[in-house]
């Protein structure tokens, strides 16, 4: 039965955002001044969302104005060890992002482990419309290269999951594979976006596999690009924004997140007694502190009366990092 997704009415907006999610491994200098670049377009024009830079290059995903986005995406492509970058576009019908942040970091995305370099050796790129039958071949792995809770939300049939609760745990995994008796000749990885199992394709090159494949784009790409009825997507596609998920047309999905645990909540689920929005749902009520408990229904009651008024009320940030956490 698909249900209505219940958006908080302090997060809608008159009109769609147009959404960016993009990535690109490059040798990058002068990040702090990158990163001043980024900030000061970012602010003028009301784009929120999270930027993260790297030597290794650019990854994040911001949302606003089409005309202010593509502002931001022409700058990045200025940068002359860019030139040209590929973006995933989608809409959000509701404010998905509560600020604007650049970092420099270490790595655009962490693996944890040193000398993995997807600049000069990685997998070779599936486009999504060879996707389908290049997975139905006998002998191909295919793996699904993302963390445990989201792959409780959707996957490819017959994928692999290794579940991990951090993209950091995967090369443990990988290890483990590679000695197995059952070693796959020829592997297929994939991700959200394309960032992860790009890495995680130079990775498995790195430690002796020779035939690895990931798709290009990643989930999204491939739910733009292939209608449902073609699809071997099955449920929905977790994304690092107060969307949650996206579906075939990178249509926002049913699920929403419980500021109690941070946990994806169905719609169907928010139906139930248990749930409270802004406080608890049925994978962590009864399971919160007291205090919490308080501190969450009178940040609601503030969110409320700030709607009321017709003001922002910005709140506490949810961390994405604390999504995976078991409760108590």
């Amino acid at each position: 039965m698909i249900m209505e997704k219940p958006v908080p009415k302090h997060r809608l907006v008159d009109s769609p955002l147009t959404v960016a999610a993009l990535y690109h491994f490059a040798l990058l200098d002068n990040l702090d001044q990158k990163r001043r670049g980024l900030l000061d377009i970012c602010d003028k024009n009301e784009i929120l969302g999270t930027f993260l830079l790297a030597e290794e290059g650019i990854n994040g995903t911001v949302a606003g104005g089409s005309e202010a986005i593509n502002l931001v995406v022409d700058y990045i492509c200025s940068w002359t060890e860019v030139e040209k970058i590929d973006v995933k576009f989608s809409e959000s019908s509701s404010r998905n992002f509560r600020r604007m942040k650049v970092k420099i970091k270490n790595e655009i995305v962490t693996i944890g482990t040193d000398n993995v370099d997807p600049l000069n050796e990685s997998g070779e790129y599936i486009e999504p419309h060879d996707w389908n039958e290049f997975i139905s071949q006998d002998g191909v792995m295919l793996i699904d290269t993302r963390n445990n809770y989201e792959i409780s939300m959707g996957k490819f049939k017959d994928a692999v999951n290794p579940n991990t609760d951090s993209f950091s745990d995967f090369p443990s995994w990988a290890d483990n594979l590679s000695n197995s008796e059952d070693k796959p000749k020829k592997i297929a990885m994939y991700c959200t976006g394309g960032i992860r199992c790009e890495k995680a394709t130079a990775y498995m090159k790195q430690i002796g596999f020779e035939k690895v494949y990931h798709l290009k784009g990643g989930i999204l790409k491939y739910l733009e690009e292939i209608p449902e009825t073609a699809s071997m997507w099955e449920g929905e596609c977790f994304v690092f924004d107060d969307r949650v998920s996206l579906t075939h047309g990178l249509n926002e999905g049913e699920y929403i997140l419980c500021y109690g645990c941070q946990q994806p909540v169905s719609a169907y689920d928010c139906l139930s007694p248990l749930y409270e929005e802004g406080v608890s749902c049925l994978q962590c009520y009864g399971k919160l502190s007291e205090s919490q408990t308080t501190n969450s229904r009178e940040r609601q009651k503030q969110i409320q009366l700030a709607y009321d008024r017709g003001e922002k009320h910005m709140g506490r940030k949810l961390s994405l990092k604390n999504r995976s956490k078991k409760l108590p």
